[in-house]
């Protein structure tokens, strides 16, 4: 099982940023894929996750409305399109394969960092 991220970088508030999340090693639209992010000196938070089916979309208060996670299963990969930036958003995104549908993570990529700075 692998998880790679990418498209993170350095944007200024309010910009935007599209990350992808390429799996292999596993039957990919199975299961749910979450995004967790961790600011500096900060604990992991969760973000959003979307299941195999692509019918359900979960998302934390703090990006409601301005993050939109898709997946495409016929290339392996979730997505998160991250809109109306702000600095809190700043942090180590990491995406995740959730075995059970519950928020239980067992294979992690290895992160990608976004930065929202002037």
């Amino acid at each position: 099982v692998q998880l790679v991220e990418s498209g993170g970088g350095l944007v200024q508030p309010g910009g935007s940023l599209r990350l992808s999340c390429a799996a292999s090693g596993f039957t990919f639209s199975n299961y749910y894929i979450g995004w967790v992010r961790q600011a500096p000196g900060k604990g992991l938070e969760w973000v959003s996750d979307i299941n195999g089916d692509v019918t359900r979309t979960n998302y934390a208060d703090s990006v409601k409305g301005r993050f939109t996670i898709s997946r495409d299963n016929a290339k392996n990969t979730v997505y998160l399109q991250m809109n109306s930036l702000k600095p809190e958003d700043t942090a180590l995104y990491y995406c995740a394969r959730d075995l059970t549908g519950w928020g239980e993570y067992d294979y992690w990529g290895q992160g990608t960092q976004v930065t929202v700075s002037s």
